[in-house]
């Protein structure tokens, strides 16, 4: 197998690339990178959320749906994959489904409606 530079280094030499990538805002760049870490620890949410992002900011919206549904899946409580998820469905179009997503991010993150 031929080693890029988007594979080239340590894990942690990788995610700085990913980082500064996507600081950057070369998305698509840090995705790259990303993947393969992802592919590799698996168990890390840090990484899979950062590929998540990258996908959304772009427009691979059924990449990033699927990688937050893998976090979600994982940490129900994990409030900002939360609020990706349903930002995300948001912009498929799918606002019933992302209603739930959203109130449940708000409710974690402590935001309630005064009633």
């Amino acid at each position: 197998m031929e080693m890029t530079y988007y594979d080239h280094g340590t894990p942690a030499e990788r995610w700085e690339r990913a980082q500064m990538f996507f600081d950057a805002k070369d998305y698509a760049a840090a995705a790259r990178v990303l993947g393969g870490l992802v592919e590799e620890v698996p168990e890390q949410t840090g990484p899979r959320l950062l590929l998540a992002r990258a996908y959304y900011h772009s427009a691979q919206l059924r990449r990033a749906e699927g990688e937050l549904r893998v976090i979600v899946e994982r940490d129900p409580v994990e409030h900002y994959a939360r609020l990706m998820l349903g930002r995300t469905l948001q912009r498929q179009g799918r606002h019933e489904e992302a209603e739930s997503h959203m109130r449940i991010a708000s409710a974690l993150a402590g935001d309630f409606e005064e009633v």
